[in-house]
């Protein structure tokens, strides 16, 4: 067996080390995407038992879409792949449609516009980034499969 020269020894540990830094990086992105959807949903539970006493169907619906959102945290830190990803974004995508389209004055859903509130902006912004770093996750996953034949899930 060839002993490898000092310099040849220091780039194996160089490179070693800078892909232990992109894995953790690329974990960040699943972690970050994960407390998006949790930080959404969560809000969205505060939303209910703030309307619950208003109108009840506003209350069972941020239920529902909070306790979605929660649950979709699990197949992100999980890495249950592609399929559960595109499902994510697409109810997430829903939800952001039906906040727009309730901002809008003579809406078909409630009749008028509402306003929008602190809560409102915030859930929305936790929503488009967990679309955001979804997609990225997506992608990641896509180029890792060309390169290797195994996406992130297979291999966690």
């Amino acid at each position: 067996m060839a002993v490898l020269k000092y310099k040849d020894r220091m780039l194996i540990y160089i490179l070693s080390g800078l892909t232990k830094k992109l894995v953790a990086k690329i974990n960040v992105l699943y972690y970050a995407a994960a407390a998006a959807t949790a930080i959404a949903g969560i809000l969205h539970l505060i939303q209910a038992s703030n309307s619950l006493g208003f109108n009840l169907n506003f209350g069972i619906f941020f239920i529902v879409a909070g306790i979605a959102q929660l649950f979709w945290v699990v197949p992100m830190i999980r890495r249950w792949g592609r399929p559960w990803y595109y499902v994510g974004i697409g109810g997430t995508i829903v939800l952001i449609i039906l906040f727009v389209i309730t901002r809008l004055p003579n809406n078909p859903i409630t009749g008028r516009g509402f306003p929008t509130g602190p809560m409102a902006i915030a859930i929305e912004v936790m929503q488009a980034a967990f679309i955001g770093l979804t997609i990225a996750i997506i992608v990641y996953e896509s180029k890792r499969k060309q390169l290797s034949g195994k996406t992130a899930a297979e291999t966690a």
